[in-house]
């Protein structure tokens, strides 16, 4: 196993630099990962890893997740504590982090007309993102829809979603809108999340067959566009004195409501 021990090293640069920027991302097709239990999950999904990092520490104290990790890497190394601080996005690193291959795209196909789907437009923050995604994971949910916004491969949105955005089917697109007239064409219901009065009670649709509910930006909600495109409109009933839900809210009482 190779030993790296400044922090100048090439291959620390460049995981830094794909945990800080999208375009690298998208352009790589990589994703930087950090945690033990994370790294493990993308190991046992059938994630590829193209290397593994590990401070000694994390050797002894994680052995039952680095043993899965370093059969499952095509390069290990092992770095020193400072190292492992460059690496890391949090106050305490455990010492464990992966460069790892994207899924496959999932193609035009991915849209299961009988299928429940929440599709986020243009969130902007990773943690809701990933939040998002684990109640979608809990709550059964066919897939989550990404269009805009953070990426489903930003270290913070994968630390959040506690390893759901590598489990679940996640489809990032550039164009919403065409995907709601896919659904709609299939016949599924495409219901956009509006805090407004004219809107259905989301509590009273039907939730037979397939269904897309679309989810929008923190600040200003859905576009009157995806609103447009959408077969209805639907709002979470609230008596208080908070005007709307945080979006990571929002969507777990969605997807609650999907799969009721």
């Amino acid at each position: 196993m190779e030993k790296i021990t400044a922090r100048t090293n090439d291959k620390i640069k460049y995981a830094v630099r794909l945990g800080e920027s999208a375009s690298l991302r998208k352009e790589a097709g990589e994703f930087f990962l950090e945690g033990a239990r994370l790294c493990f999950d993308a190991a046992g999904t059938g994630i590829g890893i193209k290397q593994a990092f590990f401070t000694s520490k994390a050797l002894r104290k994680y052995a039952e997740y680095t043993d899965v990790i370093i059969r499952k890497s095509d390069i290990c190394c092992e770095i020193g504590v400072e190292v492992s601080q460059k690496l890391s996005d949090t106050e305490n690193p455990q010492g464990v982090f992966c460069i790892c291959r994207m899924k496959d795209s999932a193609g035009d196909d991915f849209l299961n007309p009988e299928g429940k789907y929440i599709a986020l437009e243009n969130l902007q923050d990773p943690s809701n993102l990933g939040a998002v995604c684990r109640s979608a994971e809990a709550l059964g949910l066919d897939g989550l829809i990404v269009s805009g916004g953070c990426d489903a491969y930003n270290p913070k949105a994968l630390r959040s979603s506690m390893g759901s955005l590598l489990r679940m089917n996640v489809i990032s697109v550039p164009n919403l809108e065409e995907i709601i007239a896919k659904a709609n064409s299939l016949g599924m219901k495409t219901l956009a999340s509006v805090p407004r009065s004219t809107a259905t009670d989301i509590r009273t649709v039907d939730m037979s067959g397939g269904i897309i509910c679309c989810v929008g930006n923190e600040g200003s909600g859905l576009s009157e566009e995806i609103i447009g495109k959408c077969t209805g409109q639907v709002t979470i009933p609230m008596s208080g004195r908070a005007e709307s839900f945080n979006a990571s809210a929002a969507a777990a009482i969605l997807a609650w409501e999907l799969k009721r």
